[in-house]
């Protein structure tokens, strides 16, 4: 008995440390009633944990099997209740882990839309990561659905949804 205690409380602290190195938020993980049905949602990852008045980077991706047609414009729309702010000037498209050439990033804060239009098409089937670094999260915590829509190149320019992001700050 003696020995058991100073082992066991030797194993909960090292438990302890372990689990508290984790910081960063990603998705896909185990989503209950969303209303986005799996297939829609799309992985994420939050490299400084998503905290509320906090600084955070944002790596939304997009997988190759959702990039059916060559795209040249990413419009990404968030809900009113989401207080955060963007800085476009620290926004970065990668396409299978290298940057591509970003023409224009405009964020519409009233009509709560972010459109990132690339030089160049990145081809269909492409692997893109859309990198929101130095975002301001919100005060307030809560989960906020991003929309992913985009624009191919030529003829009409209609919006194509390819999925939702699940963001959660707490």
């Amino acid at each position: 008995m003696k020995r058991l205690l100073p082992a066991l409380a030797l194993s909960s602290c090292l438990l302890t440390g372990i689990s508290t190195t984790t910081l960063a938020q990603s998705l896909p993980g185990l989503t209950l009633f969303s209303g986005v049905k799996s297939e829609n949602q799309l992985s994420f990852f939050l490299d400084f944990g998503g905290q509320t008045n906090s600084t955070d980077r944002y790596r939304l991706r997009v997988p190759a099997n959702k990039m059916k047609l060559p795209v040249s414009q990413f419009n990404i729309t968030y809900p009113e209740h989401y207080k955060g702010s963007f800085d476009t000037k620290e926004i970065e498209v990668r396409v299978k882990g290298k940057s591509v050439g970003l023409k224009e990033v405009k964020w519409d804060k009233e009509t709560r839309v972010i459109e990132i239009v690339t030089q160049e098409p990145v081809p269909a089937r492409s692997k893109v990561e859309l990198i929101l670094s130095n975002v301001q999260n919100p005060s307030f915590g809560g989960m906020f659905y991003f929309n992913c829509q985009v624009l191919s190149p030529g003829g009409v320019q209609i919006p194509r949804y390819l999925g939702t992001w699940i963001i959660s700050i707490s």
